[in-house]
């Protein structure tokens, strides 16, 4: 089930097209405005964001300008009731993926995202495995064992900085640097809880994260139930 962050400032249309795609069978998180926005695209990897032009804190400009700064690489389709070419070209420029004229209806909404949704990535290896665990990086999806399973941002992002280097010991402080950035304060357990979660989730027949005490944390092909 793809994941959808609807950015939409319009309360009564932001719950009608919540509904509508959840019955094309999306999951859908709503954002009434661009913070919103921003902290819940930091906290979870979604397969395509639909961001309105018009929000009351920020432009919708500034939100995806904030959003491709820091790595976001989900599809982003813009949603205007402005037909100017300007703001379409300024969009495309800041890393828009589509735009969407409104007012629109739902069933075009839902087709637009089905688009982006099969559009090619340019990384030639988004889908990596890793004994019962596979990884879709274009899509932020995983499934162990065929089951797909929900990851918060900071997990799926910890997850693919131990799965990309697999076999191999990655330091806490780099695993820190990856997750939280240098900027922000993190506690000093912060790792080992993410870790902790992550195995959880992974379960018996996930990868083993295997922790080497005073180097780092290395995940194995080997089942964690086996390790």
């Amino acid at each position: 089930m793809a994941r959808i962050l609807l950015v939409e400032d319009d309360e009564a249309l932001a719950r009608g097209l919540t509904a509508a795609l959840r019955g094309e069978g999306y999951s859908v998180d709503s954002a009434l405005d661009g913070e919103s926005a921003l902290e819940m695209a930091r906290d979870e990897p979604y397969a395509v964001i639909t961001l309105d032009v018009n929000l009351p804190d920020m432009s919708g400009f500034d939100v995806l300008k904030s959003l491709r700064a820091n790595g976001c690489r989900a599809p982003i389709l813009m949603l205007t009731a402005r037909d100017s070419v300007e703001d379409r070209v300024r969009g495309l420029d800041l890393g828009a993926d589509d735009y969407l004229l409104k007012p629109f209806e739902p069933a075009e909404l839902a087709a637009r995202l089905r688009a982006l949704l099969r559009r090619p990535v340019s990384d030639p290896s988004p889908v990596i495995s890793v004994g019962n665990l596979q990884i879709d990086r274009s899509r932020c999806v995983i499934w162990v064992s065929g089951e797909q399973i929900d990851l918060r941002r900071r997990e799926w992002v910890l997850l693919e900085r131990l799965v990309v280097r697999v076999g191999k010991v990655v330091s806490k402080d780099r695993l820190a640097a990856e997750v939280f950035g240098f900027d922000e304060a993190v506690a000093p357990n912060a790792i080992e809880v993410y870790i902790a979660r992550l195995r959880r989730k992974l379960g018996p027949t996930g990868p083993a994260i295997r922790t080497m005490r005073g180097l780092g944390y290395v995940m194995e092909n080997t089942p964690a139930a086996e390790a």
